[in-house]
């Protein structure tokens, strides 16, 4: 019988993320810090606008781009928090997560051979939905004394005549790095000059610790070449309601719909209901959640001082990316040995591209409490360590 898979398929490597937490789910006692989900609930009043559209029987498909309302609401978000202002019925399109953004904007502007500039470490996705739209994924390692903030001239080494595309993934995920506005412009202003366009995915914007986020597409003569990628799982802890959004050019979004139309339909009906909730009333929702994160971030970065590991101080999302380079192992041995050893699972930081190796990531996504019992465990693990080293 002929082979029925398509190579570039069986070549892609699983997400390196799942691996430790098939494992972690059967073990007694054991700490996940591992999955980039909040530990709080959605908020009652979103969970009631979702409630309340069951009730009502809205259970039909809504148009490809979306509810009407909640496009709407979406380009009064932009313009309030970005200072951007987009068409709600020509440049805004709602998609099953961020994720589906991600790959329909890649399908929708990606030649066969055309490069993506993908900074890394980041998320799991970007490479194999690269590869998966016929793309030549160019890396671009990021370094820690740069605090893995993408520099300009990083940037302009890895463009070539076939660069199309850089995906900008700040606030980061796993490092927490941010970039703040002259980082920004820096980058700007070699996409204007080699005539690229940038996929900015900004899930994580509202969680930012130094000062407020800023847009790409903010910037001057950078809108027309940015589709922006956002959604609802971080900033309003609706991860299971499978709801995001990408907001760019109408040439673009444009294609994107067509190829959102022909395989998802569109958004769930009842997600897109309690968005617009989020959206008009969850302002006070999200500050919540940030004083939160904030506070465990500052918890872990005292206690990695007092215990002598090393980690940059990250700013955004809710990661820290401590350097386990000292124990003479590689990332995946120390996340292997500390589930073993203490039953707390981490991320290796070479889940997120080879650049992450000699790191770990850490999500502050959990209670206070789980995490003060992890850290007990990390220090008791890391101290093990050195005594072994002598």
């Amino acid at each position: 019988m002929r082979n029925p898979l398509a190579d570039k398929v069986v070549e892609i490597k699983p997400s390196g993320i799942r691996k430790f937490f098939d494992i972690v789910s059967e073990m007694k006692d054991a700490i996940s810090l591992g999955v980039g989900e909040p530990d709080f609930d959605t908020p009652w009043h979103i969970r009631d606008e979702g409630i309340y559209s069951l009730e009502r029987g809205r259970t039909f498909y809504t148009s490809n781009a979306g509810l009407k309302e909640l496009r709407q609401e979406i380009c009064a978000y932009m313009k309030r928090k970005n200072h951007i202002e987009y068409d709600w019925a020509k440049e805004v399109l709602i998609t099953v997560g961020g994720s589906e953004a991600i790959d329909m904007g890649l399908r929708a502007m990606i030649n066969p051979g055309e490069e993506v500039l993908i900074p890394q470490p980041s998320y799991v996705s970007y490479e194999p939905c690269a590869i998966l739209a016929g793309a030549k994924p160019v890396i671009i390692d990021l370094k820690a004394e740069n605090e893995f903030r993408l520099t300009a001239q990083e940037l302009e080494d890895a463009i070539t005549d076939k660069t199309k595309v850089l995906i900008l993934p700040f606030p980061n995920n796993p490092t927490g790095a941010i970039m703040e506005r002259e980082d920004l412009e820096a980058i700007a202003e070699v996409i204007l000059k080699h005539d690229i366009f940038v996929m900015s995915d900004e899930i994580y914007a509202e969680l930012s610790y130094k000062e407020k986020h800023v847009s790409i597409a903010s910037l001057p003569g950078m809108q027309e070449r940015t589709v922006l990628i956002n959604g609802f799982s971080k900033a309003y802890a609706m991860t299971g309601w499978r709801l995001g959004y990408a907001c760019g050019p109408a040439d673009i979004i444009g294609q994107m719909t067509k190829i959102h139309q022909f395989a998802i339909m569109c958004a769930p009906t009842t997600s897109q209901y309690a968005a617009v909730e989020a959206l008009k009333n969850g302002d006070p929702d999200i500050e919540e959640m940030r004083v939160a994160y904030n506070q465990r971030r500052r918890y872990l970065m005292n206690a990695f001082r007092e215990m002598g590991l090393e980690c940059f101080e990250p700013y955004g999302a809710f990661y820290v990316f401590p350097y386990i380079g000292e124990f003479g192992m590689t990332s995946e041995e120390f996340a292997q040995r500390f589930l073993e050893e203490e039953r707390v699972a981490v991320v290796p930081g070479t889940a997120f591209g080879n650049s992450g190796e000699g790191f770990v990531r850490i999500s502050y996504a959990y209670s206070l409490e789980n995490l003060k019992v992890a850290i007990g465990r990390l220090e008791r693990f890391v101290n093990k360590l050195r005594a072994q080293k002598g």
